[in-house]
This record gives structure tokens, C-alpha cells and sequence, in this order.
């Protein structure tokens, strides 16, 4: 239960009033990845006042995320996101309930992880298997969930939009997610952050050398930040009843 007469959290008392406050206080949020998306969700629902938190996450900071990760700084290179966040949210809220996961979740972690009770789950992974794999058991448990699509490419932040996955369109990383889904039987029922910009294709090359990615995609400094705090507001008013 919440602190009575916390003044860090006045502005937002005065805005959503008492039982908005507590609703979030007593609400446990599963994030999972930490990037330029994740790490901003993270700390929006913090910030709100969600009482317990649970941020997944196996990366390190590398210099090519300083363009857009929260946490992503010079002095910071090497750390883990996991640690970074800890520190970061703690010291926004020291009475918030933590846990860190410091690893890439496979199918069989995330089992485990989700034999948690969530009251919202939120799914920043950037990569297709364990993306699916996460929507598919955080459904099968029947977890409110919010997914983040393709931020990468994309300029325009007034055309960010949330909708169930299945009235997603114009994005390559949501139309393989659908494809995937309808082989499990899945072709709805989670909502999704997602622009329908178009991806210029120079803005897309090969990597090598990446546990995690085959390709990378281009980005500008607002825009994921922009579809993390747009999936904050979406848990953040499902959450107290504001949707």
C-alpha cells in the first residue's frame, strides 16, 4: 500500500486523485527489454507510482545506443541495463518493489517468469522468437498486454498509434509477429504501439557479431522514447480505469 501524504507524488494526486494513486501502487508491471523503448516505459511507470516492477533484460550499453536509450551515457558504457535501472527507479522511488532478471529470456525462462502474478505485462523485445514467445505465454496465462512494434525508420511521431495487433498494418516487424501468432491460433487480443510510416530501406543493414540481431535499422532520438511512453499510458490507464 502507498505512503500517505508522499509529496513526490502530488502533481499526480492532483491530476488523477487518490484511488488513481493507489491503483498503481498496489499494480506489479512485468517489462521486459530495457532499449530505447523498455527503458523509457520502465521509468514512466515509475515515475506514475506503480508500486512493483519486474525489468528483464540481458544487454550491456554500447555506444551506438547513446542516440536513445535512457540510460545510455559515456560513463555508463559496458554496464548492464538491469543495474543501471535498478539504481535509476530506486532513486525515483525508494519504496518501490524491484526485481531484475539479467538475462535474454528463451521459451523456457519465461515459464518460469511468468508463473509471477503481473497485473500488466509489457514486451519491449526487439527480436521476432522470443517476442512471440513472450506474447503467446503472457496470453496464455491472460496477462493485460501491451507489445511494441518497429520504432526503427521512422520520423514522425504523430503517426505512433495502439491498437489491437490484429488492426496493425504498414510495419514489418508486426506483420511477422501476426504471421507467427496465427500459427499458434493467436490473431488477437493484445494491444499494440506501432507506426505506420513508411521505413525508407537504406535505413536497414546486415550485422554480424550479434547474439541477438541479424539486421539494424536506423533510428532518431525521440522516436523510441515516443512508443515507450505512449505503452506507459496504455498500462498506466488500463491500470486505473482511465481507457
Amino acid at each position: 500500500m502507498m505512503e500517505q501524504n508522499v509529496e513526490w507524488q502530488s502533481r499526480t494526486e492532483l491530476l488523477g486523485g487518490r484511488e488513481f494513486l493507489m491503483n498503481l501502487s498496489d499494480a506489479h508491471v512485468l517489462v521486459v527489454g530495457l532499449g530505447g523503448v523498455g527503458g523509457y516505459a520502465a521509468e514512466m511507470l515509475c515515475r506514475a507510482g506503480v508500486g512493483e516492477m519486474t525489468i528483464v533484460d540481458g544487454d550491456r550499453v554500447r555506444p551506438s545506443n547513446r542516440n536513445r536509450q535512457l540510460i545510455a551515457l559515456t560513463s555508463t558504457e559496458g554496464r548492464h541495463k538491469t543495474d543501471l535501472f535498478e539504481a535509476r527507479l530506486k532513486d525515483i522511488n525508494p519504496a518501490v518493489k524491484l526485481h531484475k532478471i539479467t538475462e535474454f529470456l528463451r521459451e523456457g525462462r519465461m515459464d518460469e517468469v511468468l508463473q509471477t502474478h503481473y497485473d500488466y505485462v509489457v514486451d519491449a523485445i526487439d527480436t521476432l522468437s522470443p517476442k512471440v514467445f513472450l506474447i503467446a505465454k503472457t496470453l496464455e496465462r491472460g496477462y493485460p498486454l501491451v507489445s511494441s512494434m518497429g520504432s526503427g525508420g521512422k520520423f514522425d511521431p504523430s503517426q505512433v498509434r495502439v491498437d489491437d495487433i490484429s488492426k496493425s498494418y504498414n510495419c514489418k516487424l508486426a506483420q511477422s509477429i501476426r504471421k507467427q501468432l496465427h500459427r499458434l491460433g493467436i490473431h488477437s487480443g493484445f494491444q499494440a504501439v506501432f507506426s505506420p510510416e513508411k521505413v525508407d530501406k537504406d535505413a536497414i543493414c546486415l550485422v554480424e557479431g550479434e547474439e541477438n540481431k541479424r539486421s539494424a535499422v536506423g533510428t532518431i532520438s525521440y522516436m523510441p522514447p515516443v512508443f515507450g511512453m505512449v505503452i506507459s499510458s496504455v498500462v498506466i490507464r488500463d491500470l486505473t480505469g482511465r481507457n
